[in-house]
C-alpha cells in the first residue's frame, strides 16, 4: 500500500465541499417549495397536493442524511490530513477509507433523492393531464 500524502485527501476535501454546496442549494429550494405547498394545501386540500407533501417529506429526510454523511466525510478528510501531518500513516489510511465510504453513501442517497424528485414532478404534471 502506498503512503498517503497531504495531497490525496485535499482532492476529496474540495469535491465534498462542492457537493455540500449543491446539497445546501437543494435544501434552500425545498424550503421555498414547502412554503408554497403549505399555502396551496391551505387553499385546496387536493390529493395531488397531499401526495406532493408526502413526497417532499421523504426528500427532505434524504437530503438531511446526504448532508450529514457529506459533512462527516469532510470532517474525516480533515482528520486524515491532521493524522498524516502527525505521522500516523496507518490510522490516516483507515480514516480516509471511511471518508470515501461516507462520500459514496452521500452520493448514493443523492441518486435516490433524484429519483424521488422525478416522481414528484410526475405527480405535479399529472395534475395537468386531468
Amino acid at each position: 500500500m502506498e503512503e498517503l500524502t497531504l495531497i490525496t485527501p485535499t482532492f476529496l476535501f474540495s469535491a465534498v465541499s462542492l457537493i455540500l454546496l449543491a446539497y445546501t442549494n437543494r435544501f434552500l429550494s425545498y424550503a421555498q417549495l414547502v412554503r408554497n405547498l403549505k399555502d396551496n394545501y391551505m387553499k385546496d386540500r387536493s390529493a395531488i397536493t397531499k401526495a406532493q407533501i408526502v413526497n417532499l417529506k421523504k426528500r427532505l429526510q434524504l437530503t438531511r442524511y446526504m448532508q450529514l454523511s457529506g459533512v462527516m466525510s469532510l470532517l474525516l478528510c480533515v482528520a486524515t490530513m491532521f493524522l498524516i501531518y502527525m505521522g500516523a500513516q496507518l490510522v490516516s489510511v483507515y480514516i480516509f477509507g471511511l471518508a470515501l465510504l461516507l462520500l459514496i453513501i452521500s452520493l448514493s442517497l443523492s441518486v435516490w433523492e433524484i429519483q424521488i424528485s422525478v416522481k414528484s414532478l410526475k405527480i405535479h404534471l399529472s395534475d395537468m393531464e386531468h
